[in-house]
């Protein structure tokens, strides 16, 4: 397969088709708007469906509606368009229903900027709804893993029957760079025939009533800790990071999405300076890799955090290593981006005083 060249939002979006998503509901939002864009015009050519709704609240609802049916469904927005879902994502939790959420995060709070941020962290993580639930989360870093991750996006989302969220800040979803999008990748990683609504001939006319108010609080209680146990199983299966030049390494940057980038660098050139530098990224933010950054131990002296924010994955990285060493923090905000010379200023700065 050819490499072809592509803007970020254009990527999610074919990659979305080639993994089998027939159904788009959405509402336009900076900086993601191409992709409701391209699938307008892309999923009449495959047989699909795209719908503007009259606002994020109405499209969360259509993707439950449709993910109840036991299609392959999306949305994207971007990071107020996303708090508006917060109460169908919940519902699609506690009703376990497959869909993929996409948010090219913007520079918040309220309505911010439309230059790109990081800070929807915690609320992508924590639940983002009410309720004891989680949602997996995957923060890809190049648009090439953003292709190769959307299809593990819905085969997540079918396995565990569970809302994925796929984040990424502005600067992934405007960039354009050369990607390879695999094709075809669209078979089922759970039969929809055997829990979805819409399948009573298979059933020999059984129906399936999918809902998530259950008022008997045993049975609701019995119903959350069958969502907990999922979860476990979820923790131990589906961690993912990378870890670069960590093996001796007595400094560690830790970044996602666009910073992760940039500290690659920083650890490139630091290392040129003989310094014993490493990076390590989470790939699936949650669950957290938490083991992964246990084993930087007892080697590693000292993590910086390096992020879009004001700090938010920085309560993981500190638990991830135990609270036995220190974690620093080094960060922009309202739509500015790290640079390369100021993270490595912070970096020469706490590695003299580290070592």
């Amino acid at each position: 397969m050819k490499k072809i060249l592509m803007k970020g939002t254009e990527v999610i979006a074919e990659a979305a088709i080639q993994a089998g998503c027939k159904f788009f509901f959405g509402y336009p939002i900076t900086p993601q708007n191409e992709i409701p864009e391209y699938m307008s015009k892309r999923l009449p050519e495959v047989g699909g469906i795209y719908l503007q709704a009259e606002s994020e609240l109405g499209a969360s609802n259509m993707i439950l509606g449709a993910g109840a049916a036991g299609v392959r469904v999306m949305t994207s927005s971007s990071s107020p368009g996303v708090s508006l879902m917060s109460e169908a994502i919940s519902y699609m939790a506690g009703q376990e229903v497959p869909a993929v959420i996409v948010n090219v995060m913007r520079a918040g709070p309220g309505l911010g900027g439309i230059l790109p941020g990081q800070s929807d962290y915690d609320q992508a993580v924590c639940g983002i709804g009410h309720g004891d639930f989680h949602n997996i989360v995957l923060a890809p870093g190049s648009l090439q893993e953003v292709a190769d991750m959307m299809g593990k996006a819905f085969d997540l989302a079918e396995k565990y029957r569970n809302p994925v969220l796929v984040i990424c800040d502005g600067v992934i979803g405007q960039i354009m760079e050369a990607v390879t999008i695999p094709e075809g990748n669209d078979k089922a990683a759970n039969d929809p025939s055997e829990w979805a609504v819409g399948y009573m001939d298979k059933r020999g006319g059984r129906s399936v009533v999918i809902k998530s108010l259950i008022l008997d609080p045993a049975a609701l209680e019995e119903h959350n800790k069958k969502l907990d146990e999922k979860w476990r199983r979820i923790t131990a299966n589906e961690q993912m990071c990378e870890k670069y030049m960590t093996e001796d390494a007595k400094f560690v940057i830790t970044a996602y999405g666009t910073p992760s980038r940039i500290s690659r660098s920083v650890v490139n050139n630091l290392r040129a300076e003989g310094m014993k530098i490493g990076l390590i990224r989470p790939i699936v933010v949650n669950p957290f890799p938490y083991d992964a950054y246990e084993s930087l131990l007892p080697v590693c002296r000292h993590i910086l955090d390096v992020e879009m924010s004001m700090g938010q994955m920085i309560r993981d990285v500190k638990a991830g290593v135990k609270f036995q060493i220190p974690v620093s923090f080094f960060g922009r905000c309202g739509g500015f981006c790290p640079g390369e010379q100021e993270i490595e200023d912070e970096c020469r700065r706490l590695y003299a005083e580290t070592a």
